[in-house]
């Protein structure tokens, strides 16, 4: 079945729902089902951008570092198939868009502390959502989001979580605990493969379940997916000596580092 079928009455289920305000910017459909990696499983995630806050007894409210603080969001199924409903507020992406700003950035903003996970997905969701409704607001927070430093967030925040991993690792061996480098060295393969990804535009560090889709969809120059995989596989632990494994990683992850632009 098409994504295109898929989608179809959508806007007509949320309205017939009581879930289309009036004041509704813009519907996007997002997540796995936008990408074309969904399966029968999985959810319809859509967000909803509203003038006014949204308010139904239905919704659950997520905190947000935001004005308002809080995200509406609503769950419910359709035919079988769970949805997921998030309900943001045009102002609260003015205030997620000027956290990431080119200035901030230069400033020296530290990369982990820019946006949250929810923040983070809302911006990153914006490049492949599909829009029901209201294109002209979608394309416009895209030129911001292209003109924005949230790539260089992005980037940024993912190699610092390879630096710290590598540490750990090399920390970690050098105290005789073999599994637990292994474990901080595997740690770091996807925090450096994750920065790669987010230097393409292509993001979505915070669900690694979709790394090896992410990087089928990027395909990346500077490492072919046979080479990524059998890292991110382990195929070449020896089980009898962890640590060369450890160290080798350490390396790869080391070397593709110098190759990602921030």
């Amino acid at each position: 079945m098409s994504t295109s079928h898929n989608l179809a009455g959508v806007l007509e289920r949320l309205r017939g729902e009581g879930l289309l305000p009036t004041d509704t910017l813009t519907v996007l459909c997002v997540g796995s089902v936008a990408r074309g990696w969904a399966n029968e499983r999985s959810d319809y995630d859509l967000v909803v951008v509203t003038r006014e806050p949204f308010a139904d007894d239905r919704a659950r409210d997520l905190p947000v570092p935001l004005r308002p603080a809080t995200l509406p969001t609503v769950g419910l199924r359709v035919d079988g198939r769970r949805w997921e409903i998030k309900y943001w507020l045009d102002t609260q992406m003015d205030q997620m868009f000027a956290k990431i700003s080119r200035e901030r950035f230069e400033a020296g903003t530290h990369a982990s502390r820019a946006l949250i996970d929810v923040e983070e997905l809302a911006l990153e969701r914006l490049i492949p959502a599909i829009t029901l409704t209201g294109e002209e607001w979608v394309e416009g927070r895209r030129r911001e989001l292209a003109e924005s430093a949230f790539r260089s967030f992005a980037v940024s925040r993912s190699l610092a979580g390879m630096d710290s991993a590598v540490e750990d690792a090399l920390g970690q061996l050098a105290a005789g605990d073999a599994e637990s480098a292994v474990l901080s060295a595997r740690r770091a393969i996807g925090h450096v493969v994750d920065a790669l990804l987010e230097s393409h535009d292509c993001y979505g560090s915070a669900q690694p379940k979709w790394r090896a889709r992410r990087f089928r969809e990027a395909d990346p120059a500077e490492v072919p997916f046979e080479q990524y995989w059998a890292l991110e596989t382990m195929r070449d632990l020896d089980p009898a000596a962890p640590g060369r494994w450890v160290e080798r990683t350490v390396q790869w992850c080391r070397r593709l580092c110098m190759e990602v632009e921030v």
